[in-house]
């Protein structure tokens, strides 16, 4: 088979994190056979899953932040104790001193100790505060470490991965059903858990059992709120004067599969947040079930049948909403929803319409198998034809930096301070919609101007113990076009040049 540089090309960014450098031959590998270099991750054993050293399951680390949360609150209230103890203590010395004194000395005394008072005796300039010593840093805690733990789990095995397409599955899936670690201290902690428990084993699986794993996860359940949804006519409901929240339902049906336009009715949006109602997860009272963990809580469950999309769905109490969601995961609003989300994301911010087409048919003729989806889009012509105009989301952007550079990440840090520059802070988007796919939210000129400053941050670290010329070839091999050939060459430095690698149409698009 003839070499295919361009398709190379295409296969490294469009479906992948890039080349990686060092060792590695991946465009030479990818230019000898692109479709299959992609595919090839795709037959691999497990290959979405992530199991590293350390990381723990969603409800051990629950626990751990409800014993964090306890100890803390001890402290405090130590504190709070030990305070009031020195007051009482500080009050009664007062007293006795005063009693002790001279009525004359106790007046001077009591003036004395006013606010900003001062004597004959000490001058202003003495009476100021030395500056504090310089503290040193905080000590980590449970959550800190726990998601720097999930976070550098997640970048060595995008920067490892040979093609990195399977972890672009994630990734996309990943913000999709996405939650935020800016909810809270659950929150943030189960951000990798969520990923790994209720994404990855199914990227390449089944769409509704991806649906249905992510809406029981605690994790979801915690960030739109459904534990704080209660059935009107339901025992708990009425024992607490509670009602329903509509967050999670309004969001399975928007956001998760139906779309903006797919159909619906707020009546609609009412009876699938009834029929959900009960779903939670158990607290640190371990009342319902193992803290941490999902559970149906039948007392706030609403009661009766619930009409969901012109379909009558029996009281059957957890299994109400589980039939709801397998319907919905199949409804041809859902198939067309996700065929165009999935090629605006790989292809073009105007997905061919012939190609959502292809897509749409098959999760259709599959009941939403995802790999035979995937696989779709890999073998469609449109999906290698169309121009590559899409530019790297951040996170791509980063990880295609590490992979380039032939270095296994050490300390996530510097991804993590980079993405909060960048404006996509792991696993934190600004609302349940996630982060924006298009190249309207990441092309602007003060988002390639803090691109430009993190390429030359980058660039200023190692620029001199890498040639950028080689990396070019690395990246791009015999597709970079003359234009950037030529600029790399020319550049005053060899961090200059880096820096410009960094920022070429054949490193920023994909």
């Amino acid at each position: 088979m003839a070499r295919d540089p361009q398709g190379a090309l295409v296969a490294l960014n469009r479906f992948g994190f890039g080349a990686r450098g060092g060792a590695a031959s991946d465009f030479s590998s990818a230019a000898s056979d692109p479709r299959g270099f992609v595919k090839a991750e795709l037959d691999r054993p497990d290959a979405a899953l992530l199991d590293a050293p350390g990381l723990q399951s969603g409800p051990a680390l629950a626990q751990a932040v409800f014993d964090y949360q306890h100890d803390i609150k001890q402290q405090r209230d130590a504190v709070a104790k030990m305070a009031q103890a020195m007051a009482a203590i500080g009050d009664d010395l007062t007293k006795k001193m005063q009693n002790d004194l001279p009525k004359e000395l106790a007046a001077e005394s009591r003036l004395e100790m006013k606010p900003g008072a001062a004597t004959s005796t000490t001058s202003p300039d003495a009476m100021q505060p030395a500056a504090p010593p310089k503290q040193p840093p905080k000590p980590l805690n449970v959550i800190q470490k726990t998601f720097r733990s999930e976070a550098l789990a997640r970048i060595q095995r995008a920067t490892m991965a040979e093609s990195g397409f399977v972890e672009r599955l994630v990734t996309f899936w990943s913000n999709h059903f996405c939650t935020s670690a800016s909810k809270g201290e659950l929150a943030r902690i189960w951000s990798g858990a969520f990923e790994r428990e209720a994404i990855r084993p199914y990227v390449l699986g089944n769409f509704g059992e991806m649906l249905r794993a992510v809406e029981q996860h605690p994790a979801m359940l915690f960030f739109l709120d459904n534990q704080r949804s209660f059935g009107p006519q339901s025992r708990a409901g009425q024992n607490r004067k509670r009602g329903l929240n509509e967050n999670l339902a309004r969001e399975i049906m928007e956001l998760h599969t139906l779309g903006v336009n797919g159909g619906y009715t707020q009546d609609d949006v009412a009876a699938l947040a009834r029929i959900i109602t009960g779903w939670t997860f158990a607290g640190r009272d371990g009342k319902l079930a193992p803290p941490g963990t999902f559970t149906f809580f039948a007392n706030a469950h609403e009661p009766g049948p619930q009409k969901l999309l012109g379909k009558v769905y029996e009281d059957t109490g957890l299994a109400q909403g589980e039939a709801a969601l397998a319907d919905i995961a199949l409804h041809p609003a859902t198939a067309k929803f996700i065929a165009t989300k999935f090629v605006r994301h790989f292809v073009a911010d105007d997905p061919p319409p012939v190609l959502v087409a292809k897509l749409e048919s098959t999760f259709q003729k599959t009941g939403g198998d995802l790999r035979a989806i995937t696989l779709a889009l890999v073998n469609a012509d449109e999906a290698w034809r169309a121009p590559m105009t899409k530019i790297r989301m951040p996170y791509e952007y980063l990880v295609a930096a590490g992979r380039m550079m032939g270095r296994i990440p050490e300390d996530p840090q510097r991804y993590l301070g980079g993405l909060n520059v960048l404006g996509q802070p792991l696993w934190a988007p600004a609302g349940p919609n996630g982060f924006a796919d298009t190249n309207a939210a990441w092309a602007a000129p003060e988002g390639i101007k803090l691109r430009l400053d993190i390429a030359s941050q980058i660039s200023s670290r190692i620029a001199d113990s890498i040639d950028p010329r080689a990396l070019l070839d690395v990246v791009a091999g015999e597709a970079a076009s003359p234009e950037t050939r030529q600029t790399v060459e020319r550049a005053e430095s060899r961090q200059q040049a880096f820096a410009l690698l960094l920022m070429s149409p054949e490193f920023q698009r994909r």
